[in-house]
């Protein structure tokens, strides 16, 4: 059966970089099942895995537009420093997640710190990358309907 767009897939993945750096790899331990039409892929890959069916294997790379889209600079923050703890890991780099009102958390980078302030990026710290999925499809269901 071809993946159409509502289908449920089961399937082993690796996310990259197009440079050969691994970030995330299924390959060796349990797979994923998801629902494509909502939201739990990057929208390119779920739009590439559309008539791929059992037992095929594919390697996709998708750009900043359909994976996690372009760097915005109204997403870097400045936060008093008095709002961490003293030991907290303020390194360049370090990503961290914050609590939004609503209860949700959001992860941010640490881009610099000093006494006074905490510069973080809450971009996606995939965001501008084109990404490389390598997926192996291992099973695929009749489209369910959305709620």
């Amino acid at each position: 059966m071809k993946i159409s767009r509502n289908s449920r897939v089961t399937l082993q993945h690796q996310l990259g970089l197009t440079d050969g750096t691994v970030l995330e790899d299924s390959f060796e331990g349990e797979p994923m099942t998801i629902q494509l039409g909502r939201g739990e892929l990057a929208e390119g890959l779920e739009l590439a895995l559309i008539d791929l069916e059992d037992g095929d294997e594919q390697t996709i790379d998708i750009g900043p537009d359909l994976a996690f889209g372009y760097p915005d600079p109204e997403a870097i923050h400045e936060l008093p420093r008095s709002e961490f703890r003293e030991d907290a890991p303020l390194e360049p780099g370090v990503i961290m997640e914050f609590s939004l009102p609503n209860g949700e958390t959001l992860p941010g980078t640490i881009l610099e710190a000093d006494d006074q302030r905490v510069r973080i990026d809450f971009n996606h710290p995939l965001a501008g990358e084109t990404v490389r999925y390598r997926v192996r499809i291992l099973s695929v269901e009749e489209p369910e309907e959305l709620h």
